[in-house]
């Protein structure tokens, strides 16, 4: 299985600007170039393992955070992006989509839906 750099890419960037970071500040806090973080945001680098420990100390995620969909088994893929999602949402709001959520699942299951084909 191949990494797919540019999934990760977008994960960083997604995951700076839901946090109001510039590129200019992420580059400041991990001691790396702006041109090298916007390379990384659009897979034109490979970060080493290293530059990707220092992108996710700066952002306080985890490196599962950036690397999910990556990997072969993955329970928590589209936890960040629901994570992501919820993030500017009220506790009301949350409630409604935790329902609504959990009503789509039932209806999937019951109904026998195969959501494979998604």
């Amino acid at each position: 299985m191949e990494v797919n750099f540019t999934l990760i890419g977008s994960r960083i960037a997604e995951i700076r600007k839901s946090q109001n970071c510039s590129q200019m500040r992420l580059a400041e806090l991990t001691d790396l170039s702006i041109s090298y973080i916007s390379h990384i945001e659009t897979a034109k680098k490979k970060p080493s393992l290293e530059s990707i420990v220092k992108i996710v100390n700066a952002l306080n995620v985890t490196v599962d955070e950036v690397l999910c969909g990556n990997q072969l088994y993955d329970p928590c893929i589209y936890q960040t992006d629901i994570d992501l999602l919820l993030a500017d949402c009220s506790l009301s709001e949350r409630q409604v989509l935790y329902k609504m959520l959990k009503a789509s699942k039932d209806i999937f299951r019951d109904s026998g839906w195969n959501t494979t084909t998604f």
